[in-house]
C-alpha cells in the first residue's frame, strides 16, 4: 500500500533525505514544503495519509499551520506529527511525545522513528 505523506519544515536539507529514504521504502508517495505558508493549496491537493509538521518555522509555526490544515474541508481528521527541537529525546525518554493531543518527535528526527510513527499512528 502507498501511503501519502507531506512534511514541511524550514531545513531543504532534512525534507530532501527524509523524502528520498521513504520513498527507497516503495511504501510511501512523500510531497515536501520548506515554507509553511505555500503548505495550505499543497496539503489540500496532495491529500495525504499524514502530515508531519515542524514546530519552529519562520513565517507561521507548525501549530497555526495544524488549525490551518485541520479547517479545511476534509482535513479534520488527518493525522498531524509535530517535530521538534524544542523538547530534547532525554526529556521525552524515547523521542516521542504528545502537545495537546498531537504527537510529535524530538528532533533530530531519525528515519527509523519516522517509520515507526506512521506504522503506529496509521497501522500496518
Amino acid at each position: 500500500m502507498n501511503r501519502k505523506i507531506y512534511i514541511v519544515d524550514d531545513e531543504p536539507s532534512f525534507t530532501r533525505i527524509v523524502k528520498a529514504n521513504l520513498e527507497k521504502t516503495g511504501g510511501y508517495s512523500v510531497l515536501t514544503q520548506n515554507d509553511p505558508l505555500q503548505a495550505i493549496p499543497e496539503v489540500i491537493e496532495f491529500k495525504p495519509d499524514m502530515v508531519f509538521l515542524d514546530v519552529m518555522m519562520p513565517g507561521m509555526e507548525g501549530g497555526e499551520l495544524a488549525a490551518l490544515i485541520r479547517e479545511e474541508p476534509g482535513m479534520a481528521d488527518i493525522p498531524i506529527v509535530f517535530m521538534t527541537a524544542i523538547v530534547t529525546k532525554q526529556e521525552t525518554g524515547q523521542g516521542m511525545g504528545e502537545i495537546g493531543g498531537n504527537l510529535f518527535l524530538a528532533k533530530p528526527v531519525k528515519l527509523q522513528e519516522m517509520l515507526d510513527t506512521i506504522e503506529e499512528v496509521l497501522g500496518g
